[in-house]
């Protein structure tokens, strides 16, 4: 037992070091740790030894983590998805699963091994697109809500996945009718059970549960484990499990307490899956999967964003919002090597499959990473040759243009109309000024106009857009945009107009004032500094007149 507390020990400490260099180097911790574990394993220096207790580590961690998917998935976000969602998810979903199936086949693999890596392929992160979005700040952006709602109907599908495979057992040769109408029974009792247990047992007992925070995080990890090995037993899969187990906590209001907490527990564990398969990948097998694997991850970094693209561009958005929205899908996910994972422990595939997965997973994600941290310049390359992904009239972001209000005068124009932005833009109209808005999202235009803000539509970056907007005019321009390139863009592009106004730019960090001003000399405004010394004088002031009514 002492030798393998320090086995984890000392994993734990590479761990954190690997994790530091990916973190310089803008990557996602699980490729350090997948690297760690091959490094560790018993292809190079043989350091992991202990891989029963790691592997039950391992499959705690998957069980925590499809147990916080389904806490994810309130019902009431459900209906709200949208049709766009809807579509771009389902349509990538069969894209990538007929074509991938092809092209494996093609690579030589065998029917089963095809219809495995295919799946897999058409998985996206969840917590690696939503951890960079929001890092960006466009997780509320249209193309970020959009990707966020694919995202949601991808992990959907992921749980069917595993759910339809785990029913497929491998020592069954039943016909797929029978397959499938031993699962559709499966599902039906699964149903009746998580709704009794939603509407009539849990609410009760998790709000009595809750009255002690320590209890109701060993709750929710008794809950989702247990559930997960009564899912194995049944039929299903223990991640199938978990994930209902989650999704029976989902409409309590509770749920953000329980995800607040789980999270971590839910990386660590990760952890251990990660090292553990590093550990257990064959160099040999590597080797063999390198020419596949660069087939396949070309496939997922071109093939996934052109059919989201191809998809929105039909159902009327614009080519950028399409190209934004269809980077969040060239990569896999940790879920797709769970998923192939899975098909090695039924005996569905062998290790070839999951070593050409998680090859592709590496690639991809690694990739994809910087080609989202990079969109916006990658954007302003790519634009000129991606008219076929253009409506002539993308009428569904060019909806709002047709009740726009029309202003010849405005003494500030902000562009970027988030929270700072729309706030900014309605204390200026209170205090008097001639305000306009600009953004590129409809449902915020729509918004701002119905609270009677003259706002605009268009891209703040093109100048042909600028031309129609009362620039002469105006004494200021404040840009409010969430990100570097498009500021730099904007100032780039009104220095084309010569615009002879005052310009301001609501910065993030310090470091941006060097790039601002090397640019075109502006104000930059800085609004977390600013409120704190607002705060504090506030508060100085109160404690000072609270002092002088103490004394007298």
């Amino acid at each position: 037992m002492h030798s393998v507390f320090s086995e984890l020990a000392i994993l734990l400490m590479i761990a954190a070091a690997a994790g530091a260099i990916s973190l310089w180097l803008r990557q996602p911790l699980l490729i350090a740790y997948i690297a760690i574990g091959l490094i560790a394993g018993p292809s190079m220096l043989g350091l992991v030894t202990a891989h029963e207790q790691i592997d039950l580590f391992a499959q705690i961690g998957v069980a925590v983590l499809l147990f916080i998917v389904g806490l994810k998935l309130d019902l009431q976000h459900i209906r709200h998805i949208g049709p766009v969602a809807l579509a771009t998810g389902l349509g990538q979903l069969t894209f990538t699963i007929v074509f991938g199936f092809v092209l494996i086949l093609l690579l030589g693999k065998t029917m089963m091994e095809a219809l495995y890596v295919s799946v897999a392929l058409t998985f996206s992160s969840t917590i690696i697109i939503v951890k960079l979005l929001s890092d960006k700040r466009e997780i509320d952006s249209l193309h970020g809500r959009i990707a966020v709602g694919f995202l949601i109907v991808q992990d959907l599908a992921v749980v069917l996945a595993m759910m339809a495979m785990s029913a497929m057992r491998s020592d069954g040769d039943a016909a797929v009718q029978d397959v499938l109408l031993s699962l559709a029974w499966r599902v039906s009792v699964a149903a009746v059970v998580i709704y009794v247990l939603m509407r009539y047992i849990l609410p009760k007992w998790v709000t009595l549960i809750a009255k002690s925070q320590e209890l109701l995080l060993i709750f929710a990890i008794a809950w989702g484990t247990g559930f997960a090995a009564i899912g194995e037993m049944i039929g299903f899969s223990k991640e199938a499990g978990a994930f209902l187990a989650g999704f029976t906590l989902a409409s309590t209001v509770y749920r953000d307490a329980i995800h607040a907490r789980l999270s971590g527990i839910r990386d660590f564990l990760l952890l251990f899956f990660f090292v553990d398969l590093g550990a257990k990948l064959d160099l040999s097998t590597l080797g063999a999967e390198i020419w596949p694997a660069i087939a396949l991850s070309v496939f997922v970094l071109i093939g996934n964003p052109l059919i989201v693209m191809a998809i929105m561009g039909y159902m009327g958005y614009r080519k950028r919002t399409g190209f934004l929205a269809g980077l969040t899908v060239a990569q896999i996910s940790e879920f797709s090597i769970i998923f192939v994972a899975m098909g090695i422990s039924i005996g569905h595939v062998g290790v070839e499959a999951l070593s050409l997965t998680t090859l592709v997973g590496i690639v991809t994600i690694t990739l994809s990473t910087y080609m989202i941290l990079f969109s916006h310049p990658l954007y302003e390359k790519l634009s000129p040759w991606m008219g076929w992904f253009e409506r002539r009239k993308p009428f569904r972001e060019m909806a709002v243009e047709s009740g726009k209000v029309v202003q010849k005068h405005a003494d500030v124009i902000v562009f970027g109309m988030g929270r700072y932005g729309a706030g900014l833009a309605s204390g200026l109209k209170k205090a008097g000024l001639s305000v306009i808005g600009v953004d590129f999202d409809p449902e915020t235009i729509r918004s701002m106009k119905r609270q009677g803000l003259p706002v605009y539509y268009g891209d703040c970056t093109s100048l042909e857009f600028l031309e129609t907007l009362p620039l002469n005019g105006a004494a200021w321009v404040v840009s409010a945009l969430p990100d570097i390139a498009s500021n730099t863009s904007l100032l780039d592009a009104l220095k084309q107009h010569e615009f002879q106004g005052e310009v301001a730019i609501i910065a993030r960090e310090g470091v941006e004032q060097k790039l601002y001003c090397s640019t075109k000399p502006v104000t930059v405004i800085y609004p977390m500094q600013n409120a704190v010394h607002y705060t504090v004088e506030s508060i100085y002031n109160l404690v000072q007149e609270n002092k002088k009514e103490t004394a007298a």
